[in-house]
């Protein structure tokens, strides 16, 4: 590897960093799609910056963006908080109309400005290490790397300062106003932080790989652990994993880098979202057949505490009464003989004392606590699993 590559892919670690603290609360506060408002409503404060100084390396460009990236946060609660409409539409109407401002600045009083889609919306990282921060005659380094650098350490410096701040007013909002944290001053200072990120990456890796990094780490580490600390991790792991990958994945098909970052998250989401072990797709659809078997097996063993009369207890009997097939009543009644719940003699079937035991407690359970779970009780009860 040459030296831009290795600074490509360190500045898309960086920002894949930086973006994935913030990201975590605003998934945890359901506010995603934020985000997304911000990284496309900052255009108006680049833009007035730009005219005010007429730099763009004005960090005059970045106070302004981040500005009205919290204007943004603002006019979507403002709207929200009338009733009239919801947050994903308050967004919906907010973040156009101050894009739309800062695309009318640009055509009335710069309209020899040309927006490229690759730079505003998908980035090119491969053009960041060629943006050399000078100061004094000395090359400190690419610009995006220092500024993202110094984004990042204010963040993990301001997330140490409020973990629990922000951990008590993201879970609940009352016990944080009990407990003297003003929930609004933390919301705030999410925003603010979220608008800086998004403002510092913009330029690097453009609006859509700023969501990407914001979002998809976040909801693949929520998929995995309810702990917040876990899920920060997890969620950097993620994002600097699709960040060098990405890269990677662009350097083999000759394609964006940035595209291509986003189409890795993209896996790494799926692939989660499929073979998670509590929250998967796929382990929640054998746990609903899990349960469908084990509430058929009740009703089953429900029936036998019911009638003492051999014929009803008879093996094929079930398929005429309880009007089940025959293969789900082979595996209702395997279930029941690999528990321990039942016997057969003669094809007639009998409940164990264990048997008896869990239909009368899950009886009594299910009058006396209609609204509550028995999940507990099962795994008192059951050695094997539907």
């Amino acid at each position: 590897m040459n030296s831009p590559q290795i600074e490509i892919q360190l500045i898309a670690a960086v920002v894949a960093v930086a973006c994935a603290i913030p990201g975590v609360f605003l998934v945890l506060r359901k506010m995603a799609l934020i985000s997304d408002a911000i990284s496309h409503s900052i255009l108006p404060g680049l833009v007035l910056g730009f005219f005010i100084t007429e730099d763009l390396n004005s960090p005059l460009l970045i106070i302004l963006a981040a500005f009205t990236g919290i204007i943004t946060v603002v006019l979507v609660e403002r709207i929200q908080k009338t009733g009239l409409v919801k947050e994903d539409t308050a967004i919906g109407l907010v973040f156009p109309a101050l894009f739309s401002i800062g695309v009318i600045l640009i055509a009335k009083n710069a309209n020899d400005v040309h927006l490229d889609v690759d730079a505003v919306l998908l980035g090119e990282l491969a053009f960041a290490p060629f943006d050399r921060l000078i100061l004094g005659g000395v090359d400190i380094g690419p610009k995006s790397l220092i500024i993202m650098g110094v984004i990042l350490l204010s963040t993990l410096l301001l997330l140490f300062l409020f973990f629990k701040e922000l951990k008590v007013s993201t879970f609940d909002v009352g016990l944080s106003s009990a407990l003297g944290f003003s929930p609004a001053i933390m919301h705030y200072g999410l925003m603010s932080i979220s608008s800086v990120t998004v403002v510092g990456a913009f330029d690097a890796v453009g609006a859509i790989l700023v969501v990407a990094l914001m979002i998809a780490p976040a909801a693949t580490a929520y998929l995995l652990t309810s702990n917040l600390k876990k899920m920060l991790t997890l969620s950097v792991c993620f994002g600097i994993f699709a960040a060098i990958a990405g890269y990677w994945l662009a350097h083999w098909l000759d394609a964006s880098i940035a595209g291509s970052i986003s189409t890795m998250l993209g896996f790494v989401f799926l692939t989660i979202y499929l073979f998670a072990p509590k929250k998967g797709l796929i382990s929640v659809l054998y746990r609903q057949k899990q349960q469908r078997i084990e509430v058929s097996l009740l009703t089953f063993l429900l029936h036998l505490n019911n009638h003492q009369e051999l014929k009803e207890r008879h093996i094929n009997h079930l398929r005429e009464h309880i009007n089940w097939q025959h293969v789900k009543a082979k595996t209702v009644v395997d279930l029941a003989l690999k528990n321990n719940m039942i016997t057969i003699d003669q094809q007639i079937i009998s409940l164990t004392k264990k048997g008896s035991d869990f239909t009368n407690t899950a009886l009594e359970y299910i009058i006396t606590n209609k609204d509550e779970k028995i999940e507990h009780l099962k795994e008192d009860f059951f050695l094997f699993r539907g």
